[in-house]
């Protein structure tokens, strides 16, 4: 089974939500939908649950058009920010509920509550009320009756933003495994760039209704085509400074002068924007081949295994991320030092003209 937006927009209130958006969705795939809010993923998951229409393009199934076709036609199911579940019936019950709507006999709804509660965990509490559940049950719940329903299309938006940090880490481990087991086209959608990075598949870029860059998750994380698709996979925010190369130097807007030596050397000479992930500049004295500036605390945020340091360098704001506990105090004056290695260069239109050679983070925190 396939699924396709062939060149679909849509408006609302007059205003652009969708622009010209194709995408195919093959069975057995997971499809990232990444992007800010207001970016356009739920308006493409309720595109292709059948819940809107667009006012341009169409919706394929198979190579079939079904763009007005009603969403209980489809074989579609949609897991939601909040953890919807009937508050009167149990576990096993609301696992059920789609199967006995379609009117399935006893023995096959055991077996598929059965297998769809031991796939997500829940076979513990299947005699329990919902209410008697933490937050990520009630999510295991939501996820585990979409999934038993069979749906050919299982849609996921941010699906575990209303889940405390401890819960989110512990289902973000488990939906690839439970991903690869179900054998549906899996659509999830989600605001961090960790989470895509977790979850693999192949991602699709999203920015104000428009799709920037579509490719497998490490592939786009690693080669953003634009500087907006690096922004959109950077958190904290990715660091930028405008550069000119003359004569084999390099001159960052701010006055500082360096070298034209790593990934500058074979730049022509001209003007390009630099972008760097916070855990790409360093906090250090001279080093070596590293471009050095001089930039002042604003605020540093610890969280126990990270510190994240907030820097303002001229009229630039940087954040520079640090394994372990560093105290530095509003005001403080560090030196923020570049490796030329390890940068992206986007070109006056900002398009990618060089990048590290590897720039995939192995742990599950920010990127």
């Amino acid at each position: 089974m396939s699924v396709s937006l062939d060149h679909i927009s849509r408006l609302v209130d007059g205003l652009p939500t969708i622009r010209d958006v194709s995408l195919t969705l093959e069975r057995g795939t997971l499809t990232v939908l990444l992007g800010p809010t207001l970016a356009g993923k739920t308006s493409i998951m309720r595109l292709l649950a059948g819940l809107d229409k667009p006012g341009q393009g169409r919706v394929l199934v198979d190579g079939k058009d079904v763009t007005g076709f009603d969403v209980r036609k489809r074989s579609v199911a949609m897991v939601y920010q909040q953890f919807i579940n009937y508050p009167s019936l149990t576990v096993y019950e609301n696992i059920a509920s789609p199967l006995r709507v379609q009117g399935k006999p006893r023995a096959e709804i055991e077996r598929r509550v059965q297998e769809a509660a031991s796939l997500l965990k829940l076979e513990p509490f299947l005699k329990r009320m919902p209410l008697q559940l933490s937050g990520g049950q009630q999510q295991r719940t939501a996820i585990a009756r979409a999934l038993v329903k069979g749906a050919d299309l299982v849609l996921l938006d941010e699906p575990l933003a209303n889940l405390d940090y401890k819960l989110r880490e512990e289902l973000r481990t488990e939906l690839p495994r439970i991903f690869a087991a179900s054998g549906a086209i899996f659509v999830y959608a989600t605001t961090e760039p960790s989470e895509a990075l977790l979850l693999g598949g192949r991602t699709v870029c999203l920015w104000q209704g428009q799709v920037l860059q579509i490719g497998d998750t490490p592939g786009v994380y690693r080669q953003p085509e634009t500087l907006r698709v690096a922004q959109v996979f950077s958190d904290p925010p990715l660091n930028v400074v405008g550069i000119e190369k003359t004569n084999g130097e390099i001159h960052y807007v701010g006055g500082v002068q360096a070298p034209a030596t790593g990934l500058y050397a074979a730049l022509p000479d001209g003007a390009y924007r630099v972008g760097f992930r916070a855990h790409q500049l360093e906090l250090a004295n001279g080093v070596a081949g590293r471009h050095a500036f001089s930039a002042k605390v604003v605020v540093t945020e610890i969280t126990g295994s990270e510190s994240f340091v907030h820097l303002e360098r001229d009229e630039h704001n940087w954040v520079a991320v640090l394994q372990g506990v560093h105290e530095f105090q509003p005001g403080d004056m560090l030196e923020a030092v570049l490796d030329p290695e390890n940068v992206f260069v986007f070109d006056a239109a900002d398009r990618l003209v060089a990048a590290p050679r590897d720039d995939v983070r192995t742990h599950h925190g920010p990127y």
